[in-house]
């Protein structure tokens, strides 16, 4: 017999898990809505001609590939199968994988529907995606990403927006979180500071591992990816920077820097009177290794809890050049919900409230008095109540128990003086009133139940 299973990187989720996690996504999406944006939904499919080359040589890796239909073997040259050439056998057998984010298909829409939408365009998109990563806590092969993207617009207005948007969701599912902002022109300017402009990519994808490996991994494989030892330590000096203030002299002599340090500025601006709930915090050293920002960047790291970023995102100039249609920039940011999820059961702070889904269980005695809870269920249903009725008739423990097990707050009587007056008997669960009942008629019920 097969032992059953499921893939690795990949989760089932119970009806308590699927509460929490949709008090998760209802909350971003409350959020996303408040700000102007509307819902996309993108197949879980992209051709690989999509998703290749737009997130770095790292990102490349970790896409998965989906074989071609019928004989996949069928195209595939024998000598490089032989030879065991990789590339070219993945090309002959493989030409669409399963999505790594969300931007790139919502890229991918934009040019394809760009003559039907009105610029600037708002969307948001709460769907899964995948990627071939070594699973392990807060990290999943299967998981879903929550993004909020505006494309067809240069102004620094949305960066702000997207901050607030950052800090309204965390604020109302009261997880305490820092948000992180940098500025892909500023990376490009220590560079550009560091003289190895032409490097600038290795630069940032070692710098991006940062809070991984710590400086003495990041200057390790600064070295390995043939950055010179003088290169490094102006690197080291500017990511030692605490302030726009501090690297403004830094990166004085880098127009791009210099212009990062701007965009910044002006973001700031934007909201310097605008409270909020969470820390906002300039972070030199956050690099996004994804190769298509091209502005601020953000990141945002949970406090208090073990665990990477649960939110990231940034401006990219030009991501629908790819596809043909030159010009059009956009910003945007993504929650990770799983993380999210794996942060707020962390921390306990899922409220207590997910735990229950039925209002009241109706329990009878007999054959005629379950046929009278069956019709008091359906009228209550009718009044916007969740209501179960109990299948087996008689033996009350039972059906209290089973309301225990299911944190069924009330569960009503329905006996043969119940049946004759119209009425049901409620009786609390909660361990503190669980002497208190009350024999009402049905449409005193809800009122009873909701208080």
């Amino acid at each position: 017999m097969q032992k059953p299973g499921i893939p690795r990187g990949t989760r089932d989720f119970g009806p308590e898990e699927v509460r929490k996690r949709t008090f998760i996504f209802d909350t971003i999406k409350s959020v996303f809505i408040q700000f102007g944006f509307q819902p996309l939904e993108t197949p879980a499919m992209e051709n690989l001609s999509t998703l290749t080359g737009k997130y770095g040589e790292e990102g490349d890796k970790l896409l998965f590939k989906i074989l071609n239909n019928g004989d996949f073997l069928e195209k595939v040259d024998a000598e490089d199968l032989n030879a065991k050439n990789s590339a070219k056998v993945q090309s002959a057998i493989a030409d669409r994988g399963l999505k790594y984010d969300l931007t790139v298909p919502f890229a991918r829409y934009v040019v394809m529907n760009r003559g039907q939408l009105t610029f600037p365009f708002k969307r948001y998109q709460i769907q899964p995606v995948w990627r071939a990563d070594n699973p392990q806590r807060g990290r999943y092969r299967e998981f879903f990403q929550c993004d909020a993207d505006v494309i067809g617009s240069d102004s620094l207005l949305f960066e702000a927006e997207l901050v607030q948007i950052y800090d309204e969701a965390f604020a109302r599912m009261n997880v305490p979180v820092t948000i992180k902002i940098n500025n892909r022109k500023v990376l490009f300017g220590m560079a550009e500071a560091a003289g190895i402009p032409d490097q600038f990519m290795d630069m940032t994808v070692a710098i991006d591992k940062l809070d991984k490996i710590g400086i003495e991994g990041v200057r390790k494989e600064l070295t390995e990816r043939g950055i010179s030892d003088d290169a490094i330590t102006k690197i080291e000096k500017t990511l030692a920077a605490k302030s726009i203030a501090d690297l403004r002299p830094l990166l004085a002599n880098s127009p791009t820097g210099t212009l990062g340090l701007d965009e910044l500025d002006t973001v700031y601006r934007f909201l310097a009177n605008t409270p909020l709930a969470n820390e906002l915090q300039f972070e030199v050293t956050l690099a996004r290794g994804l190769s298509y920002y091209t502005g601020c960047i953000f990141e945002v790291a949970a406090k208090g809890a073990i665990m990477g970023s649960i939110g990231g995102g940034g401006r990219y100039a030009d991501l629908t050049g790819v596809f043909g249609v030159p010009g059009l920039s956009g910003v945007g940011v993504s929650f990770g919900a799983d993380r999210i999820y794996d942060v707020m059961a962390q921390l306990d702070l899922f409220p207590t409230s997910l735990l229950t889904s039925v209002d009241l269980l109706i329990a009878s005695f007999d054959a005629a008095t379950q046929q009278y809870a069956f019709e008091c269920a359906t009228k209550l249903r009718k009044q916007g109540l969740s209501v179960e009725v109990y299948p087996e008739a008689g033996k009350l423990k039972k059906q209290f128990e089973y309301a225990s097990k299911r944190n069924i707050p009330f569960v009503a009587l329905a006996g043969e003086t119940e049946m004759q007056d119209g009425t049901l008997t409620i009786k609390v669960q909660s361990e503190v009133e669980q002497k208190v009942q009350e024999t009402m008629a049905l449409d005193l019920v809800k009122a009873f139940v909701k208080a």
